[in-house]
């Protein structure tokens, strides 16, 4: 008990150590980091502070304004993504793949280690991929996003609260609990996001769509850096051993994730739709009728499509070197720590990047700034094939973290802009089927390529190819008149309603 509480003390340095780290990068108090004094007020500050500050002073909400959280239901929303980007983090992109490679997989051949990844998460993406399209046109007949984003958070936190049972062979066991978490996950972001458009006024999606992921690299990024510092410090901590820290970082995501998702239920509402049915069976039927009729009238909405596809192959891109990167490097020889290093790192460079990209799309359009993340995804796999050393890993990292968050959030605002309102969950599902099935064919080549080849170097060079079709697709859509549509055919709704 003496060693906890002398622990706890040091941790509260650690903790002051990151508020300061905040102030300086952010250039600004943001409340949420006043003051750090231990690991529960760092919880309170952090959400229920953030909650609190409409009475702040002129200049706070001015900042607040320019970052798109000038509001405290564009707070609670921006928090969702502070608090399912520990499963993307943690999960998908740093401690779980290493594991994965070096405990739940060492049974397996070296190469076989990535490629099991591989179809792991190809195959956790192919099931919500297909569910997808009716559970938005579901959600909108039952007037229940929010609810079906609770059940799915819930998916989600059981799932990666039960990878504290992986061990020694455990693959299939991991790769098990990894596709229940990534439901939890993915699904739960087609809610999330098809509440966007009712929370944030047209002109402020851009800025509250980026707000909301560099939130997600904050909370991401300090529930990693927490964890490092259990994997490289363990009996600091009170800790038995490395093993026990990796599989307490496991863990922490499902208490993370549910703690933190507390905002968003509390304080947003959900959108005021016409109700047409309220149990689940006659929803399903009408969610189908209403897919039907969209096929149906699909040429009519043929400036979504043009963006959809270039963004089911960029997307791949994107989602591929975020699942594939650490195990990659895990494979060529890169220690754990440089890999989970630079991955911490990618969390905190992200966050002013991703709020540069807000910037930069409203000062030279949204499409601009996309191709320019995709050209720079481009000559990262360029270098990615002929990385060998550990800091070759840091400078990719670096360049992954300026263009990362700022692609996802404005391929995000981009298209709630053309999408018309009354449908936005049954488009958002659409989107997200477009990202989940990029999300299956990505890791499935790159694990395919790998067996074939014998290593992964060559895969890394497939990905090229789904940036420049993503960078055409980007270059063939008008997005004024695809944003005048989505208005005129709004309107029609209203007009029709009202007959």
């Amino acid at each position: 008990m003496a060693s906890y509480t002398k622990g706890n003390g040091k941790i509260n340095d650690f903790l002051v150590n990151v508020q300061i780290f905040f102030v300086v990068v952010l250039n600004k108090d943001l409340s949420f980091f006043s003051a750090v004094y231990g690991l529960k007020d760092l919880l309170n500050l952090t959400f229920w502070n953030i909650m609190s500050t409409s009475n702040a002073g002129t200049e706070q909400q001015g900042f607040l304004k320019t970052l798109g959280l000038h509001r405290k239901e564009l707070r609670a929303w921006a928090m969702y993504d502070w608090a399912n980007s520990a499963f993307a983090t943690v999960m998908m992109a740093s401690i779980l793949p290493i594991y994965y490679h070096d405990v739940a997989a060492s049974n397996l051949a070296e190469h076989d280690r990535t490629a099991y990844w591989g179809y792991t998460t190809g195959f956790a993406l192919l099931i919500i991929a297909l569910a997808a399209p009716a559970l938005g046109a579901i959600a909108d007949s039952m007037g229940a996003r929010k609810k079906f984003l609770k059940w799915f958070m819930a998916c989600g936190v059981i799932g990666s609260g039960c990878m504290y049972f992986i061990g020694q062979g455990d693959w299939l066991l991991a790769s098990l609990l990894f596709v229940i978490g990534n439901i939890g996950f993915a699904g739960g972001n087609i809610f999330y996001d098809a509440l966007l458009p009712s929370v944030a006024k047209k002109d402020e999606l851009d800025r509250v769509s980026t707000a909301g992921f560099a939130m997600g690299y904050v909370g991401g990024g300090l529930l990693l850096a927490i964890n490092l510092a259990w994997i490289l410090k363990p009996d600091f901590f009170g800790i038995p051993d490395k093993g026990m820290a990796v599989r307490l970082s496991l863990f922490s995501v499902a208490v993370w994730w549910l703690l933190f998702s507390i905002p968003l239920f509390k304080h947003v509402r959900e959108p005021e739709r016409i109700q047409l049915h309220t149990d689940l069976g006659s929803a399903f039927n009408v969610a189908f009728g209403r897919l039907v009729n969209t096929f149906k009238q699909i040429r009519r909405f043929k400036h979504i499509m043009v963006f959809l596809v270039g963004f089911w192959f960029y997307s791949d891109g994107v989602g591929t070197i975020i699942k594939m990167a650490t195990i990659y490097g895990r494979e060529i020889g890169i220690e754990s720590n440089h890999l989970i290093g630079a991955l911490l790192l990618v969390q905190f460079v992200g966050i002013p990047a991703t709020f540069a990209f807000g910037a930069i799309a409203n000062k030279i359009g949204t499409k601009p700034a996309m191709i320019i993340t995709l050209l720079v995804y481009t000559f990262i796999c360029v270098l990615g094939y002929f990385m060998n050393t550990a800091w070759h890993f840091w400078a990719l990292s670096i360049l992954v973290a300026l263009v990362q968050g700022g692609c996802q959030a404005l391929s995000r605002s981009m298209y709630a802009t053309i999408v018309p309102a009354s449908k936005s969950s049954e488009f958002f599902s659409f989107f997200s089927v477009s990202s989940k099935f990029a999300g299956i064919f990505g890791p499935i080549l790159f694990a395919i390529v790998s067996q074939l080849t014998g290593g992964s170097r060559f895969s890394i060079l497939f990905l090229i190819s789904f940036f420049a079709i993503g960078i055409v697709m980007l270059l063939k859509l008008d997005l004024d008149k695809a944003r005048q549509f989505a208005e005129e055919y709004e309107l029609e709704i209203m007009a029709s309603r009202r007959v």
